[in-house]
């Protein structure tokens, strides 16, 4: 009988990894590519874990980008439409109709243009919301008005119904949603997080949301996760929280994305989605 080959027995190009324990990518033998299970890798620079000269593939697939999208307007177009209003006001058994726009009559901001911030904005656009969106390049989206650098961060916003974030998370993008940016925004805006917590300066907006600027907010990713039990947020009458389910990774379309990274790798291709270091995504 062939005895099986054991691990560490040769070299192991590819890795596929979420959160490692420290020294797990270290100890893998003749490593060529590290796969990330997420679109974020922030904590893969920030361990120090990936040795400089190997390149880290962002997972950015189909059901990644159509997932996001589907939160992201799910919770828009309830806040839009009044529909959180009337389930308040169907507990107090109120008919109580409130005043509706048409989409065209709202301004949607998107912090972020890339893979899942690009896709959201042009379901806005499809939907006939006044769009715009900022991010470091400024990258076009057809159908809406961009705004790059950080220059143009209280235009992009200003006025805005709707702001989203969907930035990745670097050390300039940190604590971006601040009271700056809340008080820009019209009275009675709705934000929505679908990134990560650390863009958020929670105090500022729990701040706005009690004096009544911003009318609600639906937020998925925090600073600490899982929440902490006794974080004001689980309790505020104002914000929607969900368990970091905005756009889970779906096992099929991320192993699709992987294996074919993996055959334009071998055959010398340039791969998408590949981490710029000096941009920290």
């Amino acid at each position: 009988m062939t005895e099986q080959p054991k691990p560490g027995d040769g070299p192991v190009p590819y890795i596929v990894v979420g959160r490692p324990l420290p020294g797990v990518i270290s100890a893998v033998p003749g490593l060529e590519l590290v796969l990330s299970l997420n679109a974020g890798i922030e904590h893969l620079l920030a361990s120090g874990e990936v040795p400089g000269h190997l390149p880290i593939v962002r997972l950015v697939d189909d059901g990644l980008a159509e997932g996001m999208s589907e939160w992201v307007l799910a919770q828009a177009l309830a806040w839009h439409r009044n529909l959180l209003i009337y389930k308040d006001l169907q507990e107090k058994r109120e008919w109580a109709p409130q005043p509706e726009k048409l989409a065209r009559e709202r301004t949607v901001a998107i912090l972020g243009a890339g893979a899942l911030g690009g896709q959201v904005a042009e379901h806005f656009v499809r939907f006939g919301f006044k769009t715009r969106s900022w991010s470091r390049s400024g990258r076009p989206i057809e159908g809406a008005q961009s705004f790059a650098g950080r220059e143009k961060l209280l235009d992009a916003v200003r006025g805005a119904d709707i702001l989203v974030n969907l930035l990745p998370m670097t050390a300039e993008t940190a604590n971006v949603v601040d009271a700056n940016v809340l008080a820009a925004l019209a009275k009675g805006a709705f934000f929505i997080n679908g990134a990560r917590g650390g863009h958020v300066v929670d105090a500022d907006l729990i701040a706005a949301l009690d004096d009544g600027h911003i009318s609600g907010a639906a937020l998925d990713v925090f600073r600490i996760e899982p929440l902490p039990t006794e974080d004001p947020l689980w309790g505020h009458p104002k914000v929607l929280l969900s368990p970091h389910v905005a756009a889970p990774t779906h096992a099929h379309a991320a192993v699709a994305e992987m294996a074919e990274n993996i055959r334009r790798f071998e055959r010398g291709e340039k791969l998408p989605h590949i981490v710029d270091r000096t941009l920290g995504y």
